[in-house]
Order: C-alpha cells, then structure tokens, then sequence
C-alpha cells in the first residue's frame, strides 16, 4: 500500500500492487495495463482508477480479465522516476534470474521487480489468452499522445487500429525495458504515452485510450458505432496521423556530465539546421541539419538526453512484412562472419567487419534490433519466431 499524488488533479490516494482486476463470466481475452512503472508518471494510475470504478458502478460486463497494476510503488509514492535505478531498464534475463535466486533483496528497484514478475508469473499461468500488456506512460515534455513498440508483425497489426504515431526500434536503444521482456516472450506488448506528466489532459488521454483499447480486445463488447466514437476520442487528442516513425539517433548523458535541455522543444518537432538544442558540460549543441526531435529530457532523473526520429515510408513497411513472411534473414547466416547465436535462431551474431557492408536498416527490415555485443561483433535479435500469432487470429481487429 502506498499514497499516490496528482499534481494535476490535486488529489492523493491510497493504492496497492494490483489496483484492480474484473473477472467476466465468458470467456475473452486477458488484458493487462501498467502504470506508474516509473514513479513520476501517475497519469496512468489515476485514469485506471477512474474507468475501473466507472465499470463497477455502472455494471458493464468483462469478457474475460483485465488488471489494472501499480508499477514502482515506492517511487511513486515520493514522486520519483526511481529511487536507486530506473525500473523499466532491468528487465534483463540474468537480472530477473539473479534477483529471483536471493532470498532477501535489498536493492529497492529489485524489490519491485520481483514482486511485478511473480504477479506476471501467476497472469500468465492461470489468466487465458491471448494476453495483452499495455503500459501507461508520461513524458517530460510536452506532447501529443503517441505509442512506442517493438517492432514485430503482430504488435504492427494491433497497433495499426489506433488512430496515433507509433515509434518503431526504442529497443534497440533501451535495454531491460518491460514490454521489451513482455515481447520477446510473444504477447502484444506496447507503450501509449499520453502527455506532459503533470497535464491534467495526459489523464483524460490515457482514459480515452483505456476505454478504446477495451473495446477493441472485445474485453467489452460495444456496437460499431460506439467503438468508432471512441476511436475518435483518442484521434481528437493529437494533430498527427497514423504515421510510423523510427529512431536513428540517441544522445545518451555520460555519468557525472551536465546536461541541460534548452527549453521549448516538444515531441516530432521538426527542428531547423543550426539551431542550439542542448547544454552538455558548458558547451551549446547545435544539430547541422533539419532533424525530427522526439523526448527531449526536462527531468533530473533519466540518462537519455533526446532522440531524433523519421518517418518510415509506406513502401519499406510493406517490403519489410514480405521479407519477414518469406524469412529472408535465413539467407544471412550463408555469409561469412554471419552466424545465429543459438538453436533459435531468433538471434544473429554479426562481425562487425562484415556488418560494414550491409547498413543497421537492412536488418531493420527483417525485424532485428543490433547491439554492441562485444569488441567484434554485433548481436541482433528478432522477434518474429516469439510471436504467439495463433493465439490473436480469432480476434476481430486481426482480420480487419
């Protein structure tokens, strides 16, 4: 149990791990949303709040189950990001594995941790599927409200029935994130950020998203007409399209270094050649070309400064779902110094000699996500041959 406050709503309030679940008496899918997994976001606890309680007042009936869990208890309650390290980067295999195999944990973020993945544990062990895990989030920034994923055909095909921008390839930037650990084990997985942290519209716009995202798990059923007016409630809160984006550049914060966002800058800003952006260590940074700018930091807590995005032209995501149907990236281990890192084969270890001639974009269109794995080769993972599609195909939005 821990208190809870919202600036923008000026209201505190008493919470637990699971804030709330509702179990429907017919079968349907299992739908999970997190909030506050970082503690200065409560934007998304609060609007769970809200829509749980209007479903029990007004006895709307479930199909199937839907959770409503607290993230980082402890942050939360002293309006933190964290306290000790950042909760959405340790969702690492061997760290999970580690902090589960101590009998006593000491390290504040590793508590919360093992008591989130034994809670998942136990979802994913006795709910049914298909899951669903949907993470709300806020940004330090001002924003229209947007989504963030992996980048698996099946997360596309969810994702592309919300009428918001999406970014593409976070993962390759950010490790140990939640829904990166979610993804890899199948499930659709994504993030909705729903405004500046303090907004009160970034409640109202994880609200909307909330009631949608219900709607279209057929977690409650509606009519089509309601279902497009809450479509359109989410639609209404932004001015940009159904767009896909991908990162290409972060600028990470060193340890111990200054860095200060110049202030202004909002998400998908499109900012001109030669204009100062930042502050880092007493020197001015200037961008040399006209660049997309996308979560500039105006926050104490956090190491990535900024990130610079672009839009995927339609074309390349049509070849990239082809790519991947005939899984071309078979063909890749029959190069030299290209060879899968396990009986998988989800994962390629890549000499960096012979990635030179074949640029990170490539494999982006065959769904992998490279990383420095050790001084000579890159590790690039896919997470294709995870996706539990089987388990999606009866649902309406899967064959819309």
């Amino acid at each position: 149990m821990c208190k809870v406050h919202s600036i923008a709503l000026n209201e505190t309030i008493k919470m637990e791990r699971v804030l709330d679940h509702l179990q429907g008496t017919s079968r349907g899918p299992t739908v999970v949303f997190f909030g506050g997994i970082h503690g200065n976001e409560p934007a998304g606890v609060f609007a769970l709040r809200q829509v749980f309680q209007e479903i029990r007042s007004q006895n709307i009936p479930i199909q199937g189950e839907v959770y409503a869990i607290t993230g980082n208890l402890g942050a939360l309650s002293k309006n933190l990001r964290y306290q000790q390290e950042d909760l959405n980067r340790i969702w690492l295999p061997e760290r999970i594995t580690s902090v589960m195999g101590k009998e006593e944990v000491q390290h504040l973020e590793e508590i919360e941790l093992k008591h989130l993945y034994q809670l998942l544990q136990g979802i994913l062990e006795n709910s049914k599927p298909p899951f669903y895990f949907l993470d709300l989030h806020t940004t330090s920034s001002d924003t229209i409200p947007f989504m963030v994923m992996n980048d698996s055909l099946l997360n596309r095909k969810y994702a592309s029935h919300y009428p918001l921008p999406i970014i593409l390839g976070i993962e390759e930037y950010l490790e140990g994130a939640l829904l990166s650990y979610i993804n890899e084990l199948g499930y659709v997985s994504l993030g909705f950020e729903s405004g500046q942290h303090n907004d009160g519209k970034a409640i109202q716009n994880c609200i909307a998203f909330i009631r949608y995202s219900m709607a279209l798990t057929e977690t409650i059923l509606v009519s089509s007409e309601e279902k497009e007016n809450l479509r359109k409630a989410i639609s209404g809160t932004g001015k940009e399209s159904h767009k896909l984006y991908e990162i290409y550049h972060q600028h990470l914060i060193a340890p111990h270094s200054q860095f200060k966002m110049l202030p202004g800058f909002v998400n998908f800003q499109s900012v001109p050649k030669w204009k100062s952006i930042a502050i880092e260590n007493g020197i001015e940074m200037k961008i040399h070309k006209r660049r997309q700018i996308f979560m500039p930091l105006y926050q104490e807590q956090g190491n990535e400064g900024f990130y610079f995005i672009r839009p995927i032209p339609k074309f390349l995501l049509w070849m990239s779902k082809e790519l991947r149907r005939f899984k071309v990236d078979h063909l890749l281990v029959k190069l030299p110094g290209v060879q899968w890192k396990s009986k998988e084969k989800d994962t390629l270890m890549v000499d960096q000699r012979v990635a030179r001639f074949f640029a990170r974009s490539f494999l982006h269109l065959l769904g992998y996500r490279a990383r420095k794995f050790d001084a000579t080769h890159l590790v690039a993972k896919n997470r294709e041959r995870a996706s539990k599609t089987e388990d999606y195909q009866k649902a309406d939005w899967f064959n819309t």
